[in-house]
This record gives C-alpha cells, structure tokens and sequence, in this order.
C-alpha cells in the first residue's frame, strides 16, 4: 500500500477551497476538487460544473475530476495520487473515485453536514451516504481522511442554498 504524505494536508484542502470559492463566486455551487501527485504537486484542478454543463446534476467536482484524470493516467499511477475536496465525495463521486484507481481522499466538510445546509434543494438532493461505507465496498483500498478544516469548509455555502437564491445561474 502506498504512504501518503500528510504534511501539506491543510495548505492542499484550502486550494481545494479556493476552487469552491471561485466556482461560488462564477455561478457555480459552492464544490471543488483538486488532484495532487505523489510528489506533492497538483495535477489538477476542478470546479463543481452543474451550470457549466448545463444543468448536469451528475457534473459534481469530485466526478468530473476523476473523469478527467481516469482519461490521462492509468490507476496504478492515480493510486499514488490524493483527492482534495471541499466537501466528501457523495456516493456517485466515491465510485467514480474508485473506479478510476485514486488511492487517497482528504475532504472538508461531512457529507451529513452538507446535507444540513442545502436541506432539500432541488439542485442538491444530498445522498446521507459516506464516502467510507461505498469504498469499503469496493476490492482496493481508499484511504479517507476527514472532516478536516470543517468550519472552513462549511463557510463555502453560507447563503448560497437560501430560498431566495435563484435554483440555477
């Protein structure tokens, strides 16, 4: 198994949420997802794309980022590699995690809290599934390391899922 780096965990998750940030502020829901080589460096970076992909509910961060590196590198090098995501992957997201071979994930905020916030907005129907319960699953391992840096995280979707927020941009 492979032996992750966990110094630069805190910096790596802000970056996560600075691409929520920037995503929020263009419209976007409030998500992000960055990817970071075994070498500390970021391969990739990935705003949530509901509206960007017109209205996609499947366009999550997380998904589209796993889509995005499962086409450029094969599993045996993404099992090296980490997830850094504003928020936990949501069931969809665990398996597109899974399915594309990355072997680590560090998230924000719970999953339970998320779905606290949005309640149940039609653009975020949240699944009360944790990302740990779908990769324990699965026949590899993923190591999962959060909640991390909650509040923080949580601060990404102050106002935004209120009833008097447009549903889309």
């Amino acid at each position: 198994m492979t032996v992750f780096d966990e110094s630069n965990d805190e910096t790596m998750l802000r970056r996560a949420f600075a691409v929520a940030r920037a995503a929020r502020e263009g419209g976007e829901h409030p998500f992000g997802a960055i990817l970071v080589g075994p070498d500390g460096a970021v391969l990739m970076e990935q705003p949530n794309a509901y509206n960007a992909e017109g209205q996609d509910m499947t366009a999550h961060a997380e998904r589209m980022l796993a889509t995005r590196a499962s086409k450029r590198w094969p599993p045996d090098f993404l099992a090296s590699c980490t997830m850094f995501s504003s928020a936990e992957p949501c069931a969809m997201c665990s398996g597109a995690i899974y399915w594309a071979g990355i072997g680590r994930v560090v998230y924000g905020q719970a999953e339970t809290d998320v779905k606290a916030v949005t309640g149940d907005h039609p653009e975020n129907p949240t699944l009360d599934l944790p990302c740990r319960t779908v990769f324990a699953h699965g026949q590899r391992v993923v190591v999962v390391k959060g909640p991390l840096l909650a509040e923080e995280a949580s601060s990404l979707h102050a106002g935004f899922w209120t009833a008097d927020k447009p549903q889309s941009a």
